[in-house]
């Protein structure tokens, strides 16, 4: 099955880096948007939806104000992670989420409108 690099960049109306750091990089700003509830234990975290579905994923890199990435446990290929990063836009001194993610060929489509959910999930619980 043929993965495939997903790369997405949103524009955010931020004013605060500390807002959005928070945001992407700890368990409470993670649950605000990206999931039901996220449990940690240092640089490893469970990730829950609903009453049932969870997944687990390591830490694996980051720089405080720049970006964090994660490895789901359960991916078929080890070199593979998400990352959320965050860049500011010199035009508009405005923020920029940078998604990085990967997915089968036939599931890109999918995961691509998953993440825009959940980006707008985002901008509506931090006023972006």
């Amino acid at each position: 099955m043929e993965r495939r690099k997903i790369h997405l960049e949103y524009l955010l109306n931020a004013t605060s880096r500390n807002i959005l750091w928070e945001a992407i990089s700890t368990p409470i700003g993670l649950e605000g948007w990206f999931a039901d509830r996220v449990l940690s234990d240092n640089k490893h975290l469970i990730f829950c939806w609903g009453k049932t579905e969870r997944r687990a994923a390591d830490i694996v890199g980051m720089r405080a104000y720049s970006f964090i990435r994660f490895h789901w446990l359960d991916s078929p290929v080890e070199r593979e992670y998400f990352e959320l990063r965050m860049t500011n836009s010199e035009l508009t001194n405005d923020f920029v989420l940078e998604i990085i993610d990967f997915a089968s060929a036939e599931e890109a489509d999918d995961a691509c409108e998953l993440w825009e959910s959940q980006v707008e999930t985002l901008r509506r619980t931090c006023g972006f």
